[in-house]
């Protein structure tokens, strides 16, 4: 009995000491997400930039307005063939950087029509 009175709180003291490591890997989790929705966001804009520049428009203004207005604050939109959009991926922790990423799309020549 004298064992098992001395280990009775071993576990909670361990979980106690686990709990930094477990919160830094759930904030590793949430920053790779949110750098995967910039990159998926930035991949929608780049080919609404590139269909609107097939037909003719303005790809540059059709890719900063398919953005989430919290990227487009310092994205970059660079027109051709592929039309490349960069943003910066929010981070969590103030101080830390904004990782940037980037999505390239193109539909071909311009000209509209198109087979």
């Amino acid at each position: 009995m004298a064992r098992r009175s001395a280990e009775s709180g071993q576990a909670s003291v361990e979980l106690i000491a686990a709990i930094p490591a477990l919160t830094l890997v759930v904030l590793l989790v949430a920053q790779l997400t949110l750098a995967g929705y910039a990159l998926w966001s930035a991949g929608v804009a780049a080919r609404a930039g590139a269909r609107a520049a097939y037909v003719g428009g303005d790809a540059a203004r059709a890719a900063r307005a398919s953005l989430p207005p919290a990227l487009r604050d310092g994205a970059s939109v660079r027109t051709g063939n592929p039309l490349a959009v960069r943003v910066r991926a929010p981070s969590l922790a103030p101080g830390l950087p904004r990782v940037p990423v980037t999505a390239r799309a193109g539909l071909g020549s311009g000209g509209g029509g198109g087979r």
